[in-house]
């Protein structure tokens, strides 16, 4: 199997989201880690220095390539929090959702959100949950 650049790391979540300079950032990444573990039932796992990551997933690419990277998840980055969407934005219904979300960007697989109170906080969770369902659904651990 070909290697990512972006593997899980030993790196703790909780030490991570601490070290997160921007306080409001942070309080959003703590928030965030509370909904993906409500929809995924899973714990957090950091991929490479900067993504929180739940579950993986196995494809391969066209030249046949097999990989690995996290089925969902999310940075708090410095410029904005992406959250990970792995199946696309493109479904309706994650289209009709995107429409009553709030203020944010997309883009291929990320959707990105400012500030948590940009958004209505239970349809990201929707979103989230409907991605996540569609990954298992597409890929069966």
């Amino acid at each position: 199997m070909s290697q990512n650049k972006t593997q899980p790391t030993t790196q703790q979540v909780k030490q991570f989201i601490e070290g997160v300079e921007n306080e409001k950032r942070r309080d959003d990444a703590k928030t965030l880690l509370r909904i993906y573990h409500d929809v995924t039932k899973m714990e957090p796992v950091m991929w490479g220095p900067s993504i929180i990551g739940y579950g993986q997933y196995h494809y391969t690419t066209a030249n046949g390539k097999k990989h690995k990277f996290l089925r969902t998840g999310f940075s708090p980055r410095k410029s904005n929090l992406s959250i990970y969407l792995m199946k696309g934005m493109e479904e309706a219904k994650k289209a009709e959702l995107l429409s009553q979300l709030g203020k944010h960007k997309t883009g291929k697989s990320c959707l990105y959100i400012n500030k948590l109170d940009d958004v209505n906080l239970n349809v990201l969770e929707a979103l989230i949950t409907l991605d996540f369902e569609q990954m298992n659904a597409t890929y069966p651990s």
